[in-house]
């Protein structure tokens, strides 16, 4: 009898053994999986992360586009304004020059003539502080941003070729690169 109790014993220690080592498999199983859900749901958020950065990135890269953007519009007004608003006094200022040429030739009063004289410079003190260039020079190639040319006739001069302004009818005007009054012009043959 001895013999079936230890075999019995050793069949329930087995059986139990057993059934430890199935809650183990179960528990590691279980815990495995666990640890996979876990590591799944690191790996979406490290995803949503990167996703959030990324897109943080963008909204900030735009927002820097649209800031120069305005900026650019901010000056583009301005500069439109000044443009527009010097333009309409620069008739003026030919008229005074005009005005001068006139009585070169002419016995007009000293004084009135010195402050036509006067009155010019400053016109052309305030064009000049302003960045407004005169736009007169003969001799030099045509070029359709800055003329407009109102005549072509052979040139006075051999030497002069094809396509050169050889005389300026009426100035123009320029605020750096932009030309605010075309000059009007005769360009040779």
């Amino acid at each position: 009898m001895s013999d079936k109790k230890t075999d019995d014993l050793k069949e329930k220690i087995m059986a139990e053994s057993l059934e430890e080592e199935k809650a183990e498999k179960e528990m590691e199983d279980s815990i495995s999986q666990e640890i996979d859900e876990v590591e799944q749901k690191v790996l979406d958020l490290e995803k949503e992360v990167a996703n959030l950065k990324d897109m943080h990135l963008r909204k900030a890269a735009e927002l820097e586009n649209m800031r120069k953007r305005v900026q650019r519009e901010r000056i583009q007004i301005f500069e439109d304004a000044k443009a527009g608003a010097l333009e309409d006094f620069l008739p003026i200022s030919d008229d005074l020059i005009r005005t001068i040429d006139a009585a070169a030739g002419l016995e007009i009063e000293k004084g009135f003539k010195t402050g036509i004289e006067m009155v010019s410079k400053k016109f052309e003190e305030v064009l000049t502080k302003h960045g407004v260039k005169r736009i007169d020079q003969t001799n030099v190639p045509f070029d359709v941003n800055l003329h407009d040319a109102m005549l072509r006739q052979p040139s006075p001069d051999d030497k002069v070729g094809s396509d050169m302004v050889i005389q300026v009818l009426e100035s123009g005007y320029r605020i750096g690169e932009r030309t605010i009054k075309h000059a009007k012009v005769i360009v040779s043959e």
